[in-house]
């Protein structure tokens, strides 16, 4: 069975509920898996030892979550036009999989939730592919044939999917942002396929 991980980090749970929508695209998508991941908070104070199981929600990621997968979504919010610190973390401590060529060649997305509607989500979603490519993954961005990408008045873009979450982050994820989120989900899943 081809396995696509879906990773991200979440404060208010808009990023979360895009990477489930991801999770429903990946699974519409026969012979393909989802299996979704988070990454827990990071302290301000010092480094946070976290319960290696979250108290709700799915598992925390590993690198081993990373080796074996086929594909990869990856979701953060937006944070000053970048990732959020605690994927960041995350993605700073996977020096041996890089090493080992564990994600070279496979496919990847990225996806985001700002609460204005200028707040960065295209720099926070080419901040994620950064260290994608580093790892050699192969980008997969949203075309215009995803016709909600055209008429949107909320979230998306051809980098990856978006939401505008409002300063209280209490906007629910609109139609074409859920479209977009299950789209980005076929396609790596249909990419994976193909590559697998």
């Amino acid at each position: 069975m081809i396995e696509v991980l879906v990773l991200y980090y979440s404060r208010y749970g808009a990023t979360a509920t895009m990477a489930n929508h991801v999770c429903h695209g990946i699974e519409q998508v026969a012979g393909v898996e989802a299996r979704l991941r988070t990454v827990p908070a990071l302290s301000t104070v010092c480094e946070a030892s976290e319960d290696t199981i979250p108290a709700d929600g799915p598992p925390y990621a590993t690198e081993q979550d990373l080796r074996e997968c086929d594909g990869l979504a990856l979701g953060s919010p937006t944070r000053f036009g970048n990732m959020a610190a605690a994927l960041k973390y995350f993605i700073d401590g996977t020096s041996s999989v890089w090493l080992s060529g564990g994600l070279s060649g496979k496919p990847a997305g990225v996806f985001t939730s700002t609460s204005s509607l200028h707040g960065g989500q295209e720099t926070t979603l080419i901040s994620m592919m950064l260290p994608l490519l580093h790892h050699g993954m192969l980008m997969v961005g949203l075309p215009y044939s995803e016709t909600a990408l055209l008429h949107t008045s909320t979230g998306g873009t051809p980098y990856g999917p978006s939401h505008l979450a409002g300063v209280d982050s209490d906007q629910a994820i609109s139609e074409d942002e859920k479209t977009l989120c299950i789209a980005l989900g076929k396609r790596l899943a249909t990419m994976a396929l193909k590559l697998g």
